[in-house]
């Protein structure tokens, strides 16, 4: 069992469903990957982890969530846990959003929500290696 986790959170089913099939492709069993298609179930998720020992190396979540934006997920959860890595894909997040991410929240990348796998896979290596 994975004892590093990535979190992905979208309220899109197709996107997880796609982010699920492009993971398990690249990263195999290297990584617990875990998604959420809410905020609510992404804290519960990091709840989960935490208790059960498993660090959260990065996650990636959009931004327009129903009831809590992304932005505010990515932050609250870096003031809890401030070595995880951030990465908020979304194409309706603005300029604001992005920045308060950067200061706040430990932001590795932004990338737009419609990535292409190289893309996609490209941002969490690097992501990853910045946790080596």
């Amino acid at each position: 069992m994975a004892t590093q986790a990535i979190l992905y959170v979208d309220d899109e089913r197709i996107v997880l469903q796609s982010l699920r099939d492009q993971i398990a492709k690249y990263f195999g069993n290297q990584y617990s990957s875990e998604f959420a298609g809410s905020i609510d179930e992404a804290w519960k998720i990091v709840g989960e982890l935490d208790l059960g020992g498993i660090k959260i190396l990065i996650i990636v979540s959009d931004w327009l969530m129903p009831d809590v934006y992304g932005d505010e997920l990515l932050i609250q959860v870096h003031q809890r846990f401030p070595k995880i890595i951030t990465v908020p894909p979304s194409g309706q997040s603005n300029n604001t959003a992005t920045e308060r991410v950067h200061r706040d929240a430990n932001l590795h990348a932004h990338s737009p929500k419609l990535w292409n796998e190289a893309t996609l896979i490209g941002v969490i290596t690097s992501g990853l290696g910045v946790r080596a």
